[in-house]
Parts: structure tokens; sequence; C-alpha cells
């Protein structure tokens, strides 16, 4: 015998899941809402946070020291003048590709250097002529550069002066004067000029073995791919970088720049038998990494029991003149059986950054990196280490800009 309610079941059952699908589509999206905003990043959030640049203003407009000194240091600059003029290239050349093209990579690294003491600049004094200066160099790249090439080394152009150029930009995305249709342009060029660079060298390693390219070739591209990240809101090329730097197979991941622990603390690192100009170099791309990383609430400068910090005190020691233990390192093209002390003792401003985190903020023991600090205080920045390119591989205005206390 049929059910006489058999109809009005089966319309209710009908509008049970209607409402059960339409529950569960809005369920959806509030999960997903909810997801996009725990993984938001915070802006600006590369080197520098908007605490940051509020307390680099507020102790310079104290006359603070030592911010003060740092500041002194930035306006003496002359990548910080209001007279700086981009000279901007369709594309970039660092190394003899072979085809004649000279190197003009110059060019670059200077725009970069200056795109970042601008903004500085503008954050600090509150002077809006600096913020335009700082845009004027960005949209000149932007509007202008469609690649980069030469030799080999034109993977170190994609790294370093795509984590710097990425930073100034970063700072500037709060300018209210940048129209979106601009800013928007120069993510653009970080996206599909440099993010496509640092993904492949990290990748492939132009096509040669694993270990084969020193540990600051890794390192330039995963700080680049880091920075590109937090600009662009892309989470995927951020956990990348993140990814590499735990568990990457090149001599960039933390476990082969820090290959080596040694029952005092300290931590060999990957370059110390090749030459002192590079393994401070290390120091400097590390920071940047951890503390674009620490910015976005990742703690790298923690990781793996302050690993980082072991490397960085043993190559600050050795710097300062003393003695640090040393095994013979091994890969597949060289052997190195003896600590390098060429360019040992340089002021490679890059100091500053360490100190502040482990001492002032976590309160950890880094004598050797505090010793470092204090030495070249105040820290300078583009081209005050040196007038060519390994004068412009760090920001620099470390004082200026991570001093905490």
């Amino acid at each position: 015998m049929k059910n006489k309610f058999s109809h009005i079941e089966a319309k209710m059952d009908f509008s049970f899941k209607r409402i059960s699908s339409f529950l569960g589509v809005a369920m959806m999206f509030s999960f997903t809402a909810m997801s996009a905003q725990a993984e938001s990043f915070a802006h600006p959030g590369a080197l520098h946070t908007q605490a940051d640049l509020e307390r680099m203003k507020v102790k310079v407009a104290q006359g603070a020291q030592p911010w003060l000194d740092g500041w002194n240091v930035l306006v003496q600059n002359p990548h910080s003048s209001l007279n700086w003029t981009p000279r901007p290239v369709d594309v970039v050349y660092r190394g003899k590709d072979g085809d004649g093209h000279p190197e003009n990579y110059a060019t670059l690294f200077n725009d970069a250097a200056a795109a970042y003491a601008q903004a500085l600049r503008w954050k600090i004094s509150g002077d809006t002529a600096y913020a335009d200066k700082a845009i004027a160099i960005l949209d000149a790249w932007s509007g202008k550069l469609t690649a980069i090439g030469g030799n080999s080394d034109k993977f170190l152009a994609s790294g370093i002066y795509g984590y710097q150029l990425a930073n100034a930009a970063e700072i500037m995305r709060t300018y209210k004067h940048w129209p979106e249709a601009d800013f928007n342009r120069f993510k653009s060029m970080m996206l599909n000029i440099f993010y496509p660079m640092n993904h492949d060298f990290l990748v492939r390693h132009n096509g040669a073995k694993i270990d084969h390219y020193w540990a600051n070739w890794d390192l330039a591209n995963m700080d680049s791919m880091i920075a590109i990240g937090i600009l662009a809101d892309r989470r995927d090329i951020y956990n990348e970088a993140i990814d590499y730097f735990k568990h990457g197979q090149g001599n960039g991941a933390i476990d082969h720049v820090v290959w080596k622990i040694y029952p005092d603390g300290l931590g060999q690192t990957q370059e110390s038998g090749r030459d002192q100009g590079h393994n401070t170099l290390n120091v400097s791309l590390l920071g940047a990494f951890c503390q674009m990383a620490w910015n976005q609430h990742d703690d790298l400068f923690g990781y793996e029991d302050s690993r980082v910090l072991k490397g960085v005190e043993y190559i600050a020691k050795y710097n300062l003149g003393m003695d640090v233990p040393y095994t013979p390192y091994r890969n597949s093209d060289v052997t190195q059986e003896l600590i390098s002390s060429a360019s040992r003792g340089g002021g490679r401003p890059v100091w500053e950054l360490f100190y502040n985190h482990y001492v002032n903020l976590k309160g950890q023991d880094a004598p050797y990196t505090k010793m470092f600090a204090e030495k070249l205080r105040p820290e300078g920045g583009g081209g005050n280490y040196g007038p060519n390119s390994g004068g412009f591989d760090q920001l620099g205005y470390g004082t200026l800009t991570y001093t905490l206390k």
C-alpha cells in the first residue's frame, strides 16, 4: 500500500538535501576564508615590519644612539640622494655569455641599493620626495627589464638583486601614491623574470652536480624566492624557499651551510676553506633569509638548536683573528685541507642583525657576533663595503634598521 505521506516526505527530503548542500557550501567558503586569513602575509613583512620602521623613525627623531649614527650613514650615502637617476636596461648581463654582450649588472645593483635607501629615508623622515624617488627607480626597471643573461653568474644576479628589489618594493607597497597598476607590473617582473631563475637554479643548479656551487649561490636565490613570495602573496613560493632551507639538496640548505658542529658549539661553514669574503657573504644571505621568515612568524634562527648561530659565531670568531677548529672539506670538485685566511677580517656589514636577534631579543650568548657588531658599528650600506659588486651584496644599514635597544 502506497504511503499517503510519501510525497510530503520526498519534498522534505529534497528540501533537507538542499539545505544541507547550502550549509556545506557555506561552511566550505567559511573554512576557505578562515584558511586564507590564517595563511595571509604580514605587510610590510620582508626584512622590516611596520613596527621596525616606526622604531627607526622614533629613535632617529629622538636623536637616540646608535640609531642616529646609523641614520647619518644612510643620509651621507649618495644612493639615498634625491639626485639619484635610475639607469634601467632591457637585459642585465652578469658574466660573459660568449655572444659579446658587455656586463652591465652594475646598473641594477646600484639602483637596487638606491631604491632601498630612498625607501628607508621616506619611512624615517616622512618626506614623500624620497618615496617618489624610490617608486621612480622601481617603475623604471619594471617598465624596461625583459631578461637577465650572462654565464652562470646570471643566477647570482637573479638572487641577490631579486631579493633586494623585492625588499624595496615591500616597503613601498604602503605608499598610497604608488598606483596599483604600477605595483602589479613590478610584481609581474619579479614573478616572471626573477622567480623562474631562482626556482630553476635551486632545482637544476645550471646542470651541474648538486654540490658544485658554493652555498652563497643557493642562498642568494633562496633570499629572492622568499622575498618574492612575501611581496606577491604567494604562499607556494614562500613555502618552497622554507622547505629548501630545511631539506634542500644543495649547499644552501642549513645542514650543508653549517655542516660540522663541534663540542664547543661552533659550526664549521661550507665556504670556510674557500675565502673569508665569501664566507661572510653567507652570513649576509643567511641573515636576510632568517629575518624575512621571522617577520612571517617562522623561526629559522632557532631551527635545529640555533644551527645558524653556530655557523655565524664560527665565522665571526675566525675573522676576529682567533683560532677555530677545522675539518678538511671535500665535495665533488674540491678538497680543502685548511681553513682559508684570504680576506680574513673584512668588514662586511652583516653582524647587527644577528646580534640584535640572538642577544637583545632572545637573550642568547653570541660573544663573537657581539664583538664584530661593536667593531663595525655603525654599519654601512650600499657601496660602503666596496665599490664593486661585493660592496652591494648586502643592503646594509644594520645599526639603523636592526638595533632593538
